[in-house]
């Protein structure tokens, strides 16, 4: 009878769900260590991203947008930096927690099955989960395409590879968990105190913490190892200062008579600080050696042009400001640069169209496609090809080898890492646009309140103090014709306007304020080119782009 008692009790005492998870966790996270240090140091797939992008790719446009929302208002409210740059950090997140929880459900899952065969089979059906996932996972790692620099062969084999071995681990460990303290034999007598079961706990508490401070090992070196790597990549292949044109070359208005509040954003955008909002969680890795762009459709023979051959093309030179369509009102998705290219005009004679083409659709090296009209690059010589920014090549994070530039439209309409164009005879929605964005996409006239600057007060002739207010406006290729700021429930006074850098870029605006102890609200609205007030009804950045105007609260 003390027997079947103490039969009872070890089967009721086996390690819990809880227990296999904490295993399916440890597991999981060495395994993501290891694809993070193989990616860094050797160029093979990082799984979670790649997972992550083609999720990206697949999920409706309503939740897109939604995510892309959220994560936009959660950045601004808690100030964590540029918008760019938090989004990013953000999407890794993302991407490295999927795949932490995916391997934490279905490790406990596995654990699940194996305590119910009681332990057999624990490697066979742990190498099942590694095909179950593997298969699946290097495909995807195939589709997508964004992190490997190695042959599709080689990442095929060491995805599938890694996880079968993760499976494998996870079905021995919960074997050793099961079997937890069985050589303890258990000789007392009836009613003595349970000896054997606690010997039995200790067993597999010690088998917990030696897998913990195994895996533990794992991880920090992946993960440390990795980023030395990253580290070591981007001081050798970092842009040397002395080769931008900016750090030679004044800016064409750097006499203008009106000079920006300080704490006004810089009127040129340092490439560092450009923002970037693609859909990737890193940027496609592209050869320029082996790069191409291939022209096909209706063409009268396919074309294929080097980077070289398209620089010797008459260059175009464009100071711009470009806006990402989710930029809410006041946001940092924005900014102003100088783009080199060749101008679509100048190249169409070369590609030798047919005589029923209406189109280009233009690919990217990430999936990304959009449309371009040819009467649009035909009554436009500012549509370009651009292959440098601030005078040098694209960086890999904003478009290289080559991206477009469409003046007037948000950045959705645009691709970057460009590999063909396909010439067609109709008009198709890109890849936004079949996701719920605006079909055209044309940015709205908006304007931004940066800096109140009571730290910097002026006195004027008549012995006023005066607080400079300044910040930006924006129409597209519309350009501004006025700025005015309102002071509480005031009147509209018109601010002082900056020559711009070209009538594709933000207007820098300033207002001298006569300073007034307490609590004011200031708003400003800005008019485009042709007079045309912007709009001041507020509206999400979903689907065509924010509108309204902005609001600044201040205590004096």
């Amino acid at each position: 009878m003390a027997l079947i008692k103490q039969s009872s009790k070890r089967a009721s005492e086996r390690p819990g769900l809880t227990t296999g998870g904490l295993v399916a966790a440890m597991l999981t996270a060495a395994l993501i260590s290891v694809f993070y240090l193989a990616w860094k140091v050797v160029g093979l797939p990082f799984v979670p991203f790649d997972a992550f992008d083609w999720m990206a790719r697949i999920l409706p446009g309503q939740i897109l947008a939604a995510g892309i929302d959220a994560m936009v208002t959660v950045i601004r409210a808690f100030n964590l930096g540029p918008t760019a740059a938090a989004a990013k950090t953000a999407e890794h997140v993302m991407a490295i927690a999927g795949m932490f929880f995916m391997g934490l459900l279905v490790g406990t899952i596995l654990f699940s099955i194996i305590r119910a065969v009681r332990g057999r089979y624990a490697v066979i059906l742990g190498l099942a989960l590694g095909i179950a996932l593997g298969i699946p996972l290097q495909l995807i790692s195939q589709r997508v395409g964004q992190t490997a620099s190695t042959g599709p062969e080689l990442s095929a084999i060491w995805v599938l590879g890694a996880l079968l071995l993760w499976g494998a681990m996870l079905g021995w460990a919960d074997q050793q968990l099961l079997a937890g303290g069985s050589t303890v034999v258990d000789a007392r007598p009836a009613g003595q105190p349970a000896r054997g079961d606690t010997a039995e706990r200790i067993d597999r508490r010690h088998f917990l913490v030696r897998l913990g401070g195994a895996t533990a090992v794992v991880t920090v070196i992946g993960a440390v190892v990795g980023e030395l790597s990253e580290v070591r990549k981007r001081v050798s292949g970092a842009t040397g200062k002395d080769l931008l044109w900016s750090s030679t070359h004044p800016l064409p208005n750097a006499d203008a008579a009106m000079k920006p509040v300080p704490g006004t954003r810089p009127e040129f955008t340092p490439l560092e600080r450009h923002y970037r909002i693609d859909i990737d969680t890193i940027p496609p890795v592209v050869n320029p050696q082996r790069w191409r762009l291939n022209v096909d459709g209706l063409v009268e023979k396919p074309l294929t042009l080097t980077l070289d051959e398209l620089q010797r093309f008459e260059p175009m030179h464009q100071f711009i400001t470009l806006s990402c369509i989710s930029n809410p009102v006041g946001g940092d998705l924005i900014g102003t640069t100088r783009w080199t290219g060749v101008s679509l005009q100048q190249l169409l004679p070369s590609l030798r169209l047919q005589a029923g083409a209406t189109h280009l659709k233009i690919h990217a090296a990430d999936g990304f496609y959009e449309i371009v009209s040819l009467e649009t690059i035909r009554s436009d010589e500012r549509v370009m090809l651009t292959y440098a920014w601030d005078g040098v090549p694209l960086l890999p994070e904003h478009g290289f080898p080559l991206r477009i530039y469409i003046p007037d439209l948000y950045g959705m309409k645009q691709p970057k890492w460009i590999e063909s164009i396909e010439v067609t005879d109709h008009w198709e929605p890109g890849f936004w646009v079949i996701r719920g964005w605006d079909k055209v996409a044309r940015m709205t006239a908006t304007s931004v309140i940066d800096t109140v600057a009571v730290d910097m007060t002026i006195i004027n002739a008549d012995r006023r103090r005066l607080v400079p207010i300044g910040g930006i406006a924006h129409a597209g290729a519309r350009g501004i014709s006025k700025v005015e700021l309102q002071v509480d429930d005031g009147p509209w006074q018109e601010a002082a306007l900056r020559t711009p850098l070209s009538r594709l870029t933000w207007t820098i605006w300033r207002y001298e304020w006569p300073f007034d102890h307490g609590k004011h609200t200031f708003t400003v609205r800005c008019y485009e080119g042709s007079g045309t007030p912007q709009i001041s009804t507020p509206s999400p950045v979903e689907p065509s782009g924010a509108t309204g105007l902005y609001s600044k609260t201040e205590m004096f």
